[in-house]
């Protein structure tokens, strides 16, 4: 019984060590301001969408407040004081054209972003290839002149017998 106690423990342990590991990455810290910072975009559209998009809107329909777009289904029934017994059945259409034109919204600005990120990732790629290919160039330039040079070097009695094997060459 002992030995399954300490096998759970190991096992505990590098749990709660690879759960570590994982919080104290970047990528769940990037996450985790990812999070937030969309949340307070999140704020951010909801009040364009309901504070001046939808004013607009509505007054072109000709309602005052677009929040009151809604197809009664049951109306409320109230008591002889006018209070609600029960409350109206009704589906709020306006409440979802405004969610619908903030989640294009997000989605727009979103996408904007990728797009931006992913023709930057491009661009720095192909400078990158420019750059590799360039230097490329210039060691196979600097690697043709050293051959040269070498070429140049060569002594006279041995350039006297590279022509002696030429000429044999051709006579055979």
């Amino acid at each position: 019984m002992g030995k399954k106690n300490n096998h759970r423990n190991i096992k505990a342990e590098t749990f709660f060590h690879g759960f570590k590991d994982f919080i104290t990455r970047g990528n769940v810290l990037d996450l985790a301001i990812g999070v937030v910072i969309g949340g307070a975009f999140g704020k951010i559209t909801t009040s364009l969408v309901n504070d001046i998009i939808m004013p607009p809107i509505g007054l072109l329909i000709g309602k005052v407040d677009f929040k009151d777009l809604v197809w009664v289904l049951k109306p409320a029934t109230l008591d002889a004081a006018g209070a609600i017994i029960k409350p109206e059945v009704a589906i709020r259409y306006g409440m979802f054209i405004m969610v619908v034109i903030e989640f294009l919204i997000i989605a727009f600005a979103i996408y904007a972003v990728i797009n931006l990120i992913i023709r930057r990732r491009d661009f720095l790629a192909k400078i990158e290839a420019e750059e590799k290919a360039l230097r490329e160039a210039e060691e196979a330039k600097a690697k043709k002149e050293e051959e040269k040079k070498k070429e140049k070097i060569v002594p006279e009695d041995i350039l006297l017998l590279r022509e002696i094997r030429d000429s044999l060459k051709e006579k055979n």
